[in-house]
């Protein structure tokens, strides 16, 4: 049985394309398979677009590849997917709106897993003029990716 998992940020170019890099990575290192992981936009403002120019250098600067496409959340996500992440709490509360009530999908956020309650918000590095914040959020990802592995998918 294939799992899916969908990463969600507000514009999919920042956080939610490196926790989608991050997890696929971390599950292909430790042979977790039927696994398949995504990511989308809150909003459609990039769709169409790469992610921003400094989530990429990041996860290269890790030996890490970026090549999604930004997409916006479809309904249908929430029936597809089995675990949703919101990187902060607007997130969360657009997902819990979003959401059909008859969704299978379990919305989750990545900060939950692994990192501490005061850390626990992926925050959105957009705004900041240099990579500081992008390489906050990879580390970020990387812990709570890791954690949720353990946590729920690794038996």
């Amino acid at each position: 049985m294939v799992q899916k998992i969908l990463m969600i940020c507000l514009g999919n170019i920042c956080r939610s394309p490196i926790a989608e890099v991050v997890m696929a990575e971390t599950l292909k290192k430790a042979n977790v398979q039927n696994v398949v992981v995504d990511s989308a936009a809150i909003g459609p403002w990039h769709v169409g677009n790469r992610a921003d120019p400094r989530a990429i250098s990041t996860l290269q600067q890790h030996g890490l590849q970026c090549t999604h496409i930004v997409r916006q959340i479809r309904k249908e996500d929430f029936s597809e997917f089995d675990y949703i992440f919101g990187m902060d709490e607007d997130n969360m509360k657009e997902l819990n709106r979003l959401k059909p009530s008859k969704a299978k999908a379990e919305l989750l956020l990545l900060g939950d897993f692994g990192l501490e309650k005061k850390n626990r918000i992926i925050e959105d590095p957009y705004y900041e003029r240099g990579a500081e914040g992008f390489e906050t959020a990879y580390q970020q990802c990387v812990v709570a990716c890791a954690a949720f592995m353990k946590e729920r998918l690794q038996k």
